[in-house]
């Protein structure tokens, strides 16, 4: 059908407005072009001709800053300190062995050192940073970072690294950081990328290792944007890393430096317990080495000297060392006497000075013997024959039953390496070990602490602020967590009758302060500070019937590895407890001689918050204590928080 002419003028009408609609369109379309051309050919060539010539943007992750270790008193005992370092990324350094002759102009490096930054290199991702120096001198960081468009895939950076600010003092307990190995890191299932960065730092033993994942914190990132060349041009974005957790611990570091220094060069360790709450307020074990050496990366020989070093300095001697305790033990024996009837107080068993079982003589350390010994009196004069004749009625059962309540033969659970279960033997014990029926001899050994019986001079400790309480009180290590205070149990009541604890401590205050006690010399005559102690000594060798004949050869004419081991443990204020302190010395000869000066000097130290008056010493020993005073380096703590009160 034909249109008329008004509906033709009217199509016409509607299609002219259709294209000028569509011109408008297409001009501001072609308008916006034009604008985004201009922008992108003048106002932002320079970055799209970098863009263009290769730059990427990159994912850099920031280390977190490794949590502190503080005293006590807020005293820093673990920190960091400020690292100057270079790495090297394979992927962004092209030709990496021009790159690191160029960095042998700016820092000495050695033809076997650059060998091995390559073959470190090559082993690794094309994407992983490895170390190439680090605690670089300003000079030397500055002058890398000023030839950096000469340097590509080498990054220079300000880091942290640990830092032992007390030197040998913490070491054994703190232990130290390293880099992480792949050893390290085989032994976790899902590694945190951060572990992967070149020396990041891990630790290795010690609260360090134990405390990890509290003390290495969370990683950060940055965005930043990198040329072909591999050279940063700028940092886009940055997320910063969260440091780890600020642990508290219970140490005292005037006290655990005190005790260190008066263990000096001996192979010896040292425990001090507060049997009130169970901290840990010194815990030495000498010699000792400086753990910042591995953190800076120790030398060969540095090693090798530890490693045959025959006072053995890497092994914590405190946890890891057991020995058999000798007289010290014989407060097991005799609460374990005590407590199954088998005697009282009173009783009393006659020392001829030996005592002869199944045609064996078994000697006690006085050849002419004590003569009638009751059971205060056998502490104090540590008569073995008595002993001999208790182990006898009461079997090793109970006496081993007795020394895992007192904390012998208990692996306790502290945040250290290696901690010790030691052995409290029975008769099922002997029959797992060595299938064999257990022998009568073999228990007059281990009531006098011998044979098979092993403690370490922290079960010791324990054992001692058990029988100076009464309760089950038990060491621990960590007082707060990023001032997350950490809870101290009630410790509940042995289940020993206080009538005869009483007597076992009756006994101990004995050795110190009767005319006849065997520690009677390094007694404390401050009467608020009255001691109470047991001394020891362990044999090391097997004395034959032919060099009794003719009198046991003396100590100090033996090898030192062939003379006897010197214990004491002590407890103090006598009437009011407050610390317990145990002292081992390897081949150190008599614990009254050698362990209880030492135990007394420390204890003494944690009794006066410090140097104690010279008044407190015996009037004959003050001339000595001055000198040994005198040769001492101390480092007293630097406090921050409060102190606890003195005793």
């Amino acid at each position: 059908m034909r249109k008329s002419e008004r509906e033709v003028v009217e199509s016409n009408r509607l299609i002219t407005r259709r294209v000028l609609m569509l011109g408008v369109i297409q001009a501001a379309v072609v308008s916006a072009l034009g604008l985004k051309l201009r922008s992108m050919q003048v106002e932002h060539a320079d970055e799209y001709r970098m863009l263009s010539d290769g730059n990427s943007i990159k994912i850099r992750l920031l280390p977190p800053a490794r949590g502190l270790i503080l005293d006590r008193h807020g005293t820093i005992i673990a920190g960091n300190e400020q690292n100057y370092r270079v790495t090297l990324t394979r992927e962004e350094a092209g030709d990496v062995s021009a790159v690191i002759a160029r960095l042998r102009h700016i820092i000495p490096m050695t033809d076997r050192q650059a060998a091995d930054i390559l073959e470190e290199i090559h082993k690794r991702s094309a994407i992983t940073p490895v170390l190439v120096a680090d605690r670089l001198s300003w000079p030397a960081f500055s002058s890398i970072a000023l030839n950096a468009p000469a340097l590509p895939g080498v990054t220079p950076e300000a880091g942290l690294s640990r830092s032992y600010p007390r030197g040998g003092d913490f070491a054994h307990v703190l232990g130290y950081v390293g880099p992480v190995s792949d050893y390290d890191l085989s032994k976790i299932e899902n590694p945190d990328p951060v572990l992967r960065l070149p020396e990041f730092q891990l630790g290795k033993v010690g609260m360090e290792t134990k405390l990890e994942e509290a003390l290495r914190g969370k990683a950060g990132s940055r965005r930043v944007e990198v040329n072909s060349a591999g050279r940063e041009m700028r940092e886009l974005s940055r997320q910063e890393g969260q440091q780890g957790a600020t642990v508290q611990t219970t140490l005292d570091a005037g006290l655990q430096n005190f005790a260190t220094q008066r263990l000096g060069i001996e192979s010896a360790a040292a425990v001090v317990m507060d049997v009130v709450n169970g901290d840990i307020l010194a815990i030495s074990s000498s010699p000792v080495f400086d753990p910042n050496k591995f953190v800076r990366g120790i030398s060969g020989p540095d090693y090798r000297a530890l490693m045959e070093h025959d006072h053995r300095p890497l092994a914590d001697k405190t946890v890891q060392g057991v020995y058999p305790p000798g007289s010290t033990f014989k407060m097991v024996t005799l609460l374990a006497g005590l407590e199954s009837g088998v005697i009282n107080s009173g009783s009393s068993f006659y020392c001829p000075g030996y005592t002869t079982v199944a045609g064996r003589r078994f000697h006690c350390w006085s050849r002419g013997g004590h003569g009638m010994v009751d059971a205060l009196h056998s502490l104090e004069h540590s008569c073995d024959v008595y002993y001999y004749e208790l182990a006898q009625r009461v079997g090793i059962d109970r006496i081993a039953a007795m020394a895992r309540q007192l904390g012998i033969g208990v692996r306790h659970d502290l945040p250290m390496s290696a901690i010790a279960e030691g052995i409290a033997p029975d008769r099922a014990w002997k029959r797992a070990r060595y299938d064999q029926e257990w022998q009568v001899g073999d228990s007059l050994n281990a009531s006098i602490g011998q044979g098979y019986v092993l403690a370490s001079p922290l079960q010791l400790a324990v054992m001692t602020a058990r029988v100076a309480t009464g309760r089950a009180v038990s060491p621990r290590l960590v007082r707060a967590i990023d001032g997350q205070a950490e809870q101290v149990p009630e410790w509940p009541a042995l289940d020993i009758h206080p009538l005869h604890l009483r007597t076992a401590r009756g006994g101990m205050d004995a050795v110190m302060n009767s005319p006849r006690g065997t520690a009677r010399r390094s007694r404390i005559v401050a009467p608020e500070w009255q001691m109470a102690g047991k001394t020891g000594t362990s044999q090391v060798r097997n004395i034959t019937a032919a060099e009794r004949a003719r009198g046991v050869i003396s100590n100090d004419q033996l090898p030192w590895n062939r003379r006897d081991h010197a214990l004491f443990v002590c407890f103090a204020p006598y009437n009011a407890p407050r610390y317990a302190v145990s002292v081992v010395v390897e081949h150190g000869g008599g614990g009254g001689a050698v362990a209880a000066p030492i135990a007394r000097d420390i204890l003494l130290y944690a009794l006066a918050d410090g140097l104690p008056p010279l008044s407190a010493y015996p009037e004959g020993e003050r001339a000595k204590v001055r000198e040994i005073w005198s040769g001492m380096k101390l480092t007293p703590s630097t406090r921050k928080g409060e102190g606890r009160a003195r005793a």
